[in-house]
């Protein structure tokens, strides 16, 4: 059986937190959780130290000295893992706009069908997105559609951010030259490992918006995404993408 682990970005998500990490270790498969917490000032990573009393073999946290941005709070999180040996690496957020019980259905993607990098797809079969205004349906929507013109992706949710990769991925791309730290890290990560040649599959989900705690959504992180992903492909035409060869 494989070793797996979710990583949870957090910042103030005292009223998530608990339920979320009692809703992966529910689920079937036996998955370790990784929350990297930015210094939140709401009591969050104490939360996550006492329950780490509880599940002390499979709840890990690394606290951070303030709000660092999603994507190093992934990019720490992969490192850990990799160091760690895990072989699955999920991204997931803290808010339940993620299902947990969409875990095993990432890991099958992987497992059984071959996939190096499973995306949870809102837009895969249609759009799938609950209790978002309409406009912020709009602009994420239609930023997936301008990410496929610049990059020449295949991917419907070119912003997804619950994800499951596969441990090769994560060991082939070189995560110190992943540039974009917001939503923009998504895009890039994604962009990388298509590049790479790596085989992605899109797994239809339902996207809720959070019922608890306060979006950390801005128009700033769309507007870093949007330049950003030009900046990548430009500086794409000028780079190789290689695995790494087997030791």
């Amino acid at each position: 059986m494989s070793k797996d682990v979710v990583i949870i970005p957090t910042y103030n998500e005292k009223e998530n937190i608990t339920a979320i990490i009692s809703a992966v270790f529910s689920q079937q498969h036996d998955y370790h959780i990784l929350v990297i917490d930015d210094g939140s000032p709401d009591g969050t990573a104490q939360i996550v130290k006492d329950l780490m009393t509880k599940y002390t073999d499979e709840l890990f946290l690394i606290e951070r000295p303030g709000k660092l941005g999603l994507g190093t709070a992934y990019l720490t999180g992969f490192k850990w893992a990799l160091q760690h040996g895990y072989d699955y690496i999920f991204e997931m957020d803290a808010d339940f706009s993620h299902s947990p019980d969409d875990l095993d259905r990432l890991l099958e993607a992987c497992v059984d069908q071959g996939a190096d990098l499973a995306i949870g797809s809102r837009y895969i079969s249609g759009v799938n997105v609950v209790n978002w205004p309409m406009d912020r349906v709009l602009m994420s929507y239609f930023a997936s559609v301008y990410v496929r013109m610049v990059t020449g992706m295949r991917i419907m949710d070119t912003t997804a951010g619950f994800k499951c990769y596969s441990r090769k991925v994560l060991e082939t791309i070189d995560l110190d030259n992943i540039r974009l730290k917001g939503y923009g890290f998504q895009i890039e990560m994604k962009f990388t490992t298509y590049k790479l040649g790596f085989k992605i599959i899109e797994v239809p989900i339902i996207f809720t918006d959070r019922k608890q705690g306060k979006s950390k959504m801005s128009g700033g992180i769309f507007n870093e995404a949007v330049w950003g992903v030009i900046g990548m492909k430009i500086r794409s035409l000028f780079c190789s993408y290689k695995r790494k060869q087997s030791a």
